[in-house]
């Protein structure tokens, strides 16, 4: 969805900049996607590698921050303030502001110490540009387990543990892990990830699905699966700023090459990262 490869971070500044303006009003995905032109799944992704943190996380940031302020430099109560940065009620503003500054509102409220700091991201882009074959994908049948996941190494390992106790026949089996970017823009990176095999399993009846054929911009991370953030790094932080493909909205394939059941050397652990484009 890209338009110009130009812009760079402007993207980002422009997300931040719409953030600031109405981080007391729900967000929509259209109105990202439209400001960006990028899709959810990319731009939720963007934010992340290049400001640190998602974009729910940087409104209820700002939300908190703002309400501190309302209440250090103003007479309204607590729970008007609330209301007025943008939470459903008092208790959602209390939690949210104790995880953010460690004490309750009516705490912070009357002792007055300046607790909140400066809220500005500054995006930065990744050191390491690295650049993509684009291929086509033939259509697949897989066979899957899914999980609803934050999308960190421990509980894709935890999933990948409980598939791989299935049998399944034959070196020829390829094994794919899909990754479904819930469409909501929440404090983690939240996401339905599905453990895929090319074939069925022996012993079980695994559900099945396609994964579509197309057109993907395929990336080879190599080594360990712990080290693959660095990868996406460059992927989000780095290529997709430049790049001027349109990219789809189907979701993010890893395809495993080589993995733990077909070599013991982990240096020659081979993963390819696939991003659908149009």
């Amino acid at each position: 969805m890209k338009e110009d490869s130009s812009s760079n971070l402007h993207c980002v500044y422009d997300i931040l900049h719409f953030i600031e303006q109405n981080y007391d009003q729900p967000i929509s995905i259209a109105a990202l996607e439209n400001i960006s032109h990028y899709s959810y799944r990319n731009i939720q992704r963007i934010f992340k590698y290049t400001c640190g943190e998602t974009i729910g996380a940087y409104q209820k940031r700002l939300k908190v921050e703002n309400a501190y302020k309302l209440m250090l430099y103003t007479k309204e109560n607590i729970t008007s303030i609330a209301l007025k940065v943008g939470f459903a009620n008092l208790a959602s503003f209390s939690k949210a502001f104790k995880q953010q500054f460690n004490c309750s509102p009516k705490e912070a409220k009357a002792n007055k110490p300046l607790l909140f700091r400066d809220a500005d991201i500054t995006p930065i882009e990744s050191a390491v540009i690295i650049k993509p074959e684009i291929i086509y994908l033939p259509a697949v049948r897989v066979y899957y387990e899914s999980a609803f996941i934050s999308y960190d190494n421990t509980e894709i390992e935890h999933l990948w543990e409980r598939f791989m106790r299935n049998k399944f026949t034959g070196p020829d089996t390829v094994y794919f892990g899909v990754i479904a970017d819930e469409p909501l823009i929440r404090e983690k990176l939240d996401c339905k990830y599905d453990a895929c095999s090319s074939t069925q399993a022996l012993d079980k009846e695994l559900s099945s699905k396609m994964i579509l054929g197309g057109r993907y911009a395929r990336f080879t991370h190599k080594g360990a699966y712990d080290t693959i953030e660095e990868t996406y790094k460059s992927i989000y932080a780095g290529w997709i700023l430049e790049s001027e493909l349109e990219f789809s909205h189907t979701p993010v394939i890893e395809r495993y090459l080589k993995h733990p059941d077909n070599t013991d050397n982990v240096t020659e652990q081979l993963t390819d990262i696939l991003l659908p484009i149009k």
